[in-house]
């Protein structure tokens, strides 16, 4: 063998050995040292993971304390201020009644003896009815509520209402005005029973004192076909019936 050729096997032999031993290197855990940085690279992965989480931790928890704070002030501070809004405008209103609102400061007094005049006017026409008519001589108005409460005479019972005259609002009385009602006095065919003369009649009102207006001095025939409508405002309306 020549020295070439002896070098030549030298040189492969080396280069076959680094190779092995470049081999081992990769063997012997430099390897996994050298994936410190991935590890650490992980580390920095889950620290910022946590952090992450951390953060979405504290998102919640400050959506949470966003969200309980939103629906404490709005269920708690505002639907109290509503519901107090709703109590004191109903308060306010007077529908309870409580403080009177609705129920004394819109409302007029009632018109009754001691307010109004009440006169008895026998007509003419239609036939044996008297008009009731009473005045509001106060200085503020009043309401006509109801129907006149009729005794005539010593009767034990006062007339019915006609229900069809009932009137479509309350008749309101301002100062000096005056409102109506309509008295049947006897069947005017004579078809009428247990009549009898009255020479006195009593008008009682809806609230407050009765009135005694004066009757004609021969007094008015009155029989079971006595009826008395609903207080108008209007006179033909009380004569209609």
């Amino acid at each position: 063998m020549s020295a070439r050729t002896a070098r030549t096997r030298l040189l492969a032999a080396t280069t076959v050995a680094l190779a092995a031993l470049a081999l081992s290197a990769c063997d012997n855990g430099k390897g996994v040292r050298d994936e410190g940085p991935s590890a650490a690279s992980g580390s920095s992965s889950r620290t910022s993971g946590s952090a992450t989480a951390g953060g979405t931790t504290a998102k919640p928890a400050g959506g949470t304390g966003g969200s309980t704070a939103a629906p404490k002030g709005n269920s708690t501070g505002g639907t109290t201020t509503s519901g107090t809004g709703t109590t004191g405008t109903s308060g306010g209103s007077g529908s309870t009644g409580k403080n009177g609102a609705g129920t004394t400061t819109t409302r007029n007094p009632a018109c009754n003896g001691t307010n109004t005049k009440t006169t008895a006017t026998e007509v003419s026409r239609p036939l044996n009815h008297l008009l009731l008519t009473v005045t509001n001589t106060g200085a503020k108005n009043c309401d006509l509520t109801g129907y006149p409460i009729a005794r005539f005479g010593e009767a034990q019972s006062v007339p019915p209402v006609a229900e069809s005259t009932h009137p479509q609002a309350v008749v309101t009385l301002a100062s000096g005005e005056s409102g109506y009602a309509g008295v049947l006095l006897s069947a005017a065919d004579g078809s009428g029973g247990n009549g009898y003369t009255a020479k006195t009649l009593v008008v009682s009102f809806a609230k407050g004192s009765s009135a005694t207006p004066a009757l004609p001095s021969k007094g008015v025939y009155v029989d079971d076909k006595l009826t008395v409508t609903y207080w108008q405002q209007s006179l033909d309306d009380a004569l209609a019936y």
